[in-house]
């Protein structure tokens, strides 16, 4: 039983990540003592169909932007989160963060302490967004920073600035790194393919299906090697439905992600990706 009180902005906040039902949401929180991520899987080990927001919940409105040095070789994707969505399409915002983003390529930055410290006009960014704070009257801040070095870098920012893509490849790929980067944006893969998987995600995804299996009518009395057996197919259904390369491409369903860049450059590979999106 929970020790937590679980309110109704809990239950709300859960349905607006999952997408359940609210009596559902309660049972999920109660049962794991206000807990979001185990109640999520709960729900999930229950066979609820839950939407895969992952990393999409950090911030809620804000402006996202990604863009790379003159050369490809590095990427960098951020976000300036504000309270509302009045002051995230607002111009002098749009142009505020860009000023940022624009810091954070022309210093090299690596993390958001680093950019922070750097200088725009003789002062530092940490105190341009303390005065920006203070003018707009909201909570706002550099609440995300990824970046990546590759050969080549594609960036790709999608939906009024609230997805940032960053690709990085083995070689130069400027049309299929658009390509990419807007499946990246759309489909939100976990790893670039299913050797890259955590390790605790193959795991958390192995326990749910199993569950998932028991939980299953049909499935009563099954020895359990053919419940194992059962689970790794899901599991094989999960990397190929989350993981880029497998991916059906979203220009052409007939074919993966894998199989389009075969048919760009049979060498094409794709080293990392990173993801920023406002949830």
């Amino acid at each position: 039983m929970s020790t937590v009180a679980i309110t109704a902005a809990d239950i709300n906040k859960l349905r607006q990540m999952t997408g359940a039902g609210m009596m559902d949401c309660r049972k999920a929180l109660t049962e794991n003592n206000g807990d979001f991520e185990a109640a999520i899987d709960w729900l999930r080990k229950k066979g609820a169909k839950v939407a895969a927001l992952r990393g999409d919940r950090e911030a809620k409105e804000g402006v996202v932007l990604a863009k790379t040095t003159a050369d490809n070789k590095t990427g960098i994707t951020l976000c300036v989160s504000c309270e509302t969505d009045f002051v995230s399409k607002n111009a002098d915002f749009v142009a505020f963060a860009q000023s940022i983003m624009d810091a954070a390529v022309a210093a090299n930055v690596k993390s958001i302490d680093e950019l922070n410290a750097v200088a725009i006009g003789g002062a530092k960014i940490a105190d341009l967004v303390n005065d920006k704070l203070a003018s707009i009257g909201e909570k706002i801040g550099i609440t995300k920073l990824e970046r990546i070095d590759a050969e080549y870098v594609a960036s790709y920012i999608h939906g009024a600035n609230r997805i940032g893509v960053l690709v990085g490849f083995n070689k130069p790929a400027a049309e299929a790194g658009k390509d990419v980067a807007m499946q990246i944006a759309a489909m939100n893969p976990v790893a670039v393919d299913a050797d890259n998987v955590p390790a605790a995600t193959v795991e958390r995804e192995r326990a749910i299906v199993t569950e998932q299996i028991k939980n299953d009518p049909k499935m009563a009395g099954k020895p359990d090697e053919m419940i194992a057996k059962i689970a790794e197919g899901k599991l094989n259904a999960f990397f190929k439905e989350s993981t880029l390369t497998s991916q059906p491409f979203v220009k052409d369903n007939g074919k993966s992600v894998g199989d389009y860049l075969k048919s760009v450059d049979s060498g094409l590979k794709i080293t990392e990706f990173k993801r920023v999106a406002l949830g």
